[in-house]
C-alpha cells in the first residue's frame, strides 16, 4: 500500500493535469470534499467530478505541495501553493493553503480547507 504521502503526491499530479480520473481511484467511493469554490461541500465520486468540471470550465487552479505538518488527529497535513488563474491565464490568486487529509485503507475519505495560523 502506498504511503499517505505517497497518495496524495500522486492526487495532486493527477489534479493538476485534470485527470480527474486518477484522482477518484484515490478517494473513497463516499469521500466528504469541500467545494472552496462556491461553498459547502460535495460528497462521493460523482459530486466530485461535477465540482470540479464546473470549476474547471470558469478557473485553473494548480496546487504544489509545499510540505506535510505532523497532526495528533489522524490527519495527514499538507501546505500547498494554490495559484489561481481566470480562463485568460491571469492570475487572481496566489496563497499558501492548508488541506488536512483522513485516509482510510489507502483512500482519501475526506478533506478539509484550514486557515493558516
Amino acid at each position: 500500500m502506498l504511503s499517505e504521502h505517497s497518495i496524495l503526491e500522486k492526487a495532486y499530479a493527477a489534479f493538476n493535469a485534470r485527470d480527474i480520473d486518477a484522482v477518484l481511484t484515490m478517494m473513497h467511493p463516499e469521500v466528504d470534499w469541500p467545494n472552496g469554490w462556491e461553498g459547502g461541500r460535495v460528497h462521493g465520486n460523482d459530486g466530485v467530478r461535477e465540482y470540479w468540471t464546473r470549476q474547471w470550465s470558469v478557473i485553473d487552479p494548480h496546487v504544489q505541495i509545499v510540505r506535510f505538518l505532523p497532526d495528533p488527529s489522524r490527519r495527514t497535513i499538507v501546505d500547498v501553493q494554490s495559484v489561481v488563474r481566470d480562463q485568460a491565464g491571469n492570475v487572481i490568486a496566489n496563497e499558501i493553503v492548508r488541506h488536512a487529509y483522513l485516509i482510510e485503507n489507502g483512500l482519501i475519505r475526506s478533506m478539509e480547507i484550514r486557515k493558516l495560523h
